[in-house]
């Protein structure tokens, strides 16, 4: 697999990947504490630095470009400086991007305070109600002219309100009536389920698919029985259940299971993984890899990634050395 996965590498380059949902602007303020505040039990924070990255479907994008991709992001930001910031980062980036101003709501911000790699506090400025039928008809209307440049189309719910029930019913009914259908990718909410039904593949984590299947997964077992009840209530043509240090499974349909153990060396961080692999698994897709491999090559970006703090990366040359450098865990096929 490790031979696979070096030689596909090349081909992830210049693939586009349309990413359609929750933007928001990642705050880091990071420093150090030596001392405890007199006028509260909390600790004083000395700021050393400042840093904005793309968050929530802008993370998505800037994992695909990280990986030689060729992204475009559509969502909503809010007309004040931290949109400005946002679209700053995409040009910065090369993110190309279509993002429509809200009036009457902020761009979503998470502030994060960081000490000794540590997060302290986060602080979230947003409002997360459905956008007006002006905004999406701006969106659709974008969407309605480009669609069908893509064969791959990424939607990344955060429930911040951009994928909302009226999205769904418009997206829905616009790929009703396009020739081109691309492979449509979610990282869902859990609160959304509902309207995901008939995607082609859907990524939760462990306790996102527990949720939407109506139990708590512990074992192999709950996860082979939650992944059935996905299928029953969503039909997917595939799903991949991430499961943390355990690795991810990946359903090929709703009998054919696939367990691709963790590669990840060092977890600091999971912040943004999900991303990657959706991200990563976008990427594959669009490159003509079929499900498995881009799951075994979106393994291997999770594993750098939580490797690292905050909202990070994986390059082709990072994938590269750690398919050279890294063990070999086996895939293998789950079943009761």
């Amino acid at each position: 697999m490790d031979k696979t996965i070096l030689s596909v590498l090349p081909k992830l380059k210049g693939q586009k990947v349309l990413i359609v949902g929750d933007v928001m602007l990642d705050h880091y303020v990071i420093g150090s504490v030596d001392r405890i505040s007199p006028e509260a039990p909390v600790p004083v924070v000395q700021v050393t630095e400042e840093k904005y990255l793309l968050g929530g479907a802008g993370n998505v994008a800037r994992n695909i470009v990280a990986l030689g991709g060729d992204p475009h992001l559509t969502g909503f930001i809010g007309a004040d400086a931290e949109g400005h910031v946002f679209n700053k980062l995409c040009l910065d980036s090369g993110i190309s991007c279509s993002l429509f101003e809200s009036e009457d709501r902020p761009t979503t911000k998470k502030t994060r305070v960081m000490a000794h790699n540590q997060q302290m506090v986060r602080v979230d400025r947003e409002k997360t109600d459905e956008f007006s039928v002006y905004h999406m008809d701006q969106l659709f209307s974008f969407l309605d002219n480009e669609i069908c440049d893509y064969s791959v189309v990424i939607l990344s719910d955060y429930g911040k309100g951009t994928l909302s029930q009226n999205f769904f019913d418009r997206f829905w009914a616009l790929l009703k009536v396009k020739s081109h259908k691309p492979h449509v990718l979610v990282d869902p909410k859990t609160v959304n389920y509902d309207h995901y039904k008939g995607v082609n593949l859907l990524t939760p984590n462990a306790k996102e698919a527990g949720e939407g299947a109506g139990m708590v997964i512990k074992s192999k077992e709950d996860v082979l029985e939650a992944g059935r009840k996905l299928f029953d209530r969503l039909d997917p043509t595939h799903l991949l259940i991430t499961l943390g240090g355990d690795g991810m499974a990946l359903f090929e349909s709703r009998d054919v299971v696939k367990h691709v153990p963790t590669f990840a060396q060092k977890v600091f961080d999971v912040t943004g993984a999900g991303d990657t692999v959706i991200a990563t698994l976008g990427l594959g897709l669009a490159a003509g890899l079929d499900p498995l491999t881009s799951a075994v090559l979106a393994n291997y970006a999770a594993g750098i990634v939580v490797g690292q703090v905050g909202a990070a990366t994986a390059t082709v040359e990072e994938l590269a050395e750690a398919v050279r450098n890294w063990s070999k865990p086996k895939v293998t096929a789950w079943s009761e």
